[in-house]
């Protein structure tokens, strides 16, 4: 009797322990994973919905990139204006140069044109270098210039006007270059150095010393010319004028020949050797003269 209701009792606890169909376990198991997903797609957008608003809208739309007119404007915004030329003249020329005491000291570094100037300078030598033109530009509001020095260069031309407003220069060396003429010389000159160049005669202008009262040296020798200057002033105390192209003199070159008392007092130099002349054939170009001119007398 006890075994039938052992065997009752199991019969009746055996359905309630089968497993359940597969079908069921999966759709458990897919529901858990998506309650996940839910819950994970919920809290995105619970955050954008939160930190989208009010000021995270503003710095999202900061981020948009502008069309290329809008760079172009807020490039104009932030980047300053350069400096004009006119504000960086006196810097780079004082880097390439050396400037000290309204002295510009410019040798020997391959510039190719005059450099712009400190205001204030009296003194530029800008000797040894590759020049080849001088233009009134280059002095131009430099009313302090007092001596020019360019020996060296490879000048071939000087505007006329490039120093006639120089009312201050007293020296101008231009030795040792190609010039073919002079130009305008400023009125307050004691010295012109012309030496070494290619001026010939008619490159000289016949009033280009004429009106030049404190010109006292005058620097003309290893040139091209065939005759002595016309008009020397009286200011002058040397002149050299050796190795050129001179083969006559006349009575006023050095003197005035209605004036035989003329004197000219202050000539101490003249130097004319080096020339295809005989000086002893030209007495009477040197009777106001103190001194007798350096050269060949046969």
């Amino acid at each position: 009797m006890e075994t039938v209701h052992s065997t009752f009792l199991l019969l009746l606890f055996v359905p309630l322990t089968q497993q359940a169909p597969q079908s069921q376990l999966d759709s458990h198991v897919n529901y858990e994973y998506a309650t996940g997903n839910s819950e994970e797609t919920k809290f995105s957008q619970d955050y954008e919905d939160k930190y989208l608003d009010g000021k995270s809208i503003k710095e999202k739309e900061t981020m948009i990139i502008p069309d290329e007119k809008s760079l172009q404007l807020q490039k104009d915004e932030v980047i300053p204006s350069l400096p004009t030329k006119k504000e960086n003249d006196e810097m780079p020329t004082c880097l390439l140069c050396v400037c000290l005491s309204g002295s510009v000291y410019c040798e020997e570094v391959d510039i190719d044109a005059v450099p712009p100037l400190p205001k204030e300078s009296a003194y530029l030598y800008a000797r040894f270098n590759k020049i080849k033109k001088l233009t009134a530009k280059d002095f131009a509001d430099m009313p302090n210039l007092r001596r020019l020095d360019f020996t060296g260069n490879l000048i071939e031309d000087i505007e006329d006007g490039t120093f006639s407003k120089l009312s201050l220069l007293e020296e101008l060396t231009l030795a040792e270059n190609q010039l073919l003429r002079l130009p305008v010389l400023p009125p307050k000159l004691t010295l012109l150095n012309a030496k070494h160049n290619k001026i010939k005669s008619k490159g000289i202008k016949a009033n280009t010393f004429k009106k030049l009262n404190k010109l006292s040296f005058l620097y003309l020798d290893h040139n091209d010319l065939e005759s002595v200057p016309p008009n020397l002033p009286e200011s002058l105390r040397v002149i050299h004028l050796q190795f050129n192209s001179i083969s006559s003199l006349t009575d006023d070159t050095f003197c005035k020949a209605n004036d035989t008392r003329y004197i000219r007092e202050r000539i101490e130099e003249i130097r004319l050797e080096g020339n295809p002349i005989a000086l002893g054939k030209h007495p009477n170009s040197f009777i106001c003269l103190k001194r007798l001119p350096i050269g060949s007398y046969f």
